[in-house]
């Protein structure tokens, strides 16, 4: 991950995850106001569960990559069966990508084999590897005093979002807004994991005062004195805070664009809710959680491959 395609790479899985997951919550909360219920997952028309093989697979290239096929000898141990200081972070970064495969694979198996708790102990998988991202973000073993930690510093403070509101789904479930920050968390950390290695493994993009230095086979971000690192964390500061306007500002202008457009849907279904609880409240109580999904997956107009955006599942 010390690297700027190490950072990239997940950092666009994370970005569409979030965007997914953005896109599909406002969409059900539209078509289902009264009856809304989170799910830690969407399934698309073209495959259920294409969304969790995509992250199955990004985990496990994600740990080949650490343990595998980036270190020189294509195994990160040294002759004695140890673990080198410079491939620590290797490690590290790889139980992060299992802590997500763990997830995705159990919520494939408990959504097959129909658990009554399924959604329950998918939040808590999902939670779980958010722990352990903040976990071993917070106690890495490299040198985070400078640049560099700064902005880790900031990525752990998304990273605990996530966490946090993954936790609260399982309590608060029908609450749309616990949904719709969780997601934007989950994108704005894709978001800063592309800005982290852009600026930081591009030459061109490093602060005033500051220089690139190899350090024990990983690249790090040196200042010249007290005041350039200063300024550098600053701007950084700076940058994080427009990056939150921006995502923030794209995130309300596409809740009104998305909520316009399901307007209609939205009268429909209330019809169809109506008519199939038959207490004439209008409140939809007769949808349960896999009735939900469903009428999301037969309605996806927005989702169907080929057709308007294309399915960009990942996380759940």
């Amino acid at each position: 991950m010390g690297t700027l395609v190490g950072h990239v790479v997940p950092g666009s899985g994370f970005l569409l995850i979030g965007l997914w997951h953005l896109l599909n919550h406002i969409k059900l909360h539209s078509l289902n106001p009264n009856s809304y219920t989170t799910y830690a997952w969407f399934p698309t028309s073209i495959l259920r569960y294409l969304e969790l093989f995509l992250i199955m697979g990004g985990s496990t290239m994600s740990i080949a990559m650490e343990l595998f096929i980036g270190p020189e000898r294509h195994q990160p141990l040294d002759p004695d069966w140890t673990i080198p200081p410079n491939h620590l972070h290797n490690f590290e970064h790889s139980l992060i990508s299992f802590s997500f495969f763990i997830y995705a694979a159990f919520a494939l198996l408990f959504d097959y084999l129909k658990l009554k708790a399924r959604e329950e102990l998918t939040q808590l998988l999902s939670a779980i590897a958010f722990g352990q991202q903040l976990l071993l973000f917070h106690l890495h073993s490299a040198d985070h005093l400078g640049v560099e930690g700064q902005y880790h510093l900031l990525l752990q403070v998304v990273v605990l979002v996530s966490l946090a509101t993954t936790l609260l789904t399982i309590a608060f479930s029908r609450s749309f807004l616990i949904s719709f920050v969780r997601s934007l968390s989950i994108l704005f950390q894709g978001v800063w994991l592309i800005v982290m290695g852009f600026v930081l493994w591009t030459p061109g993009l490093v602060p005033k005062g500051c220089h690139m230095n190899s350090e024990d086979d990983h690249m790090v971000v040196r200042c010249t004195g007290d005041q350039a690192l200063h300024r550098a964390k600053s701007l950084v500061n700076i940058q994080f805070s427009w990056f939150l306007v921006c995502i923030t500002i794209f995130a309300m202008v596409l809740y009104l664009v998305l909520l316009r457009r399901f307007e209609k849907k939205v009268a429909e279904y209330r019809s169809l809710d109506k008519e199939d609880d038959g207490d004439g409240d209008g409140d939809g109580d007769g949808d349960d959680v896999e009735a939900q999904r469903k009428k999301l997956e037969e309605s996806q107009s927005f989702i169907h491959m080929g057709k308007g955006l294309a399915p960009i599942d990942m996380e759940r």
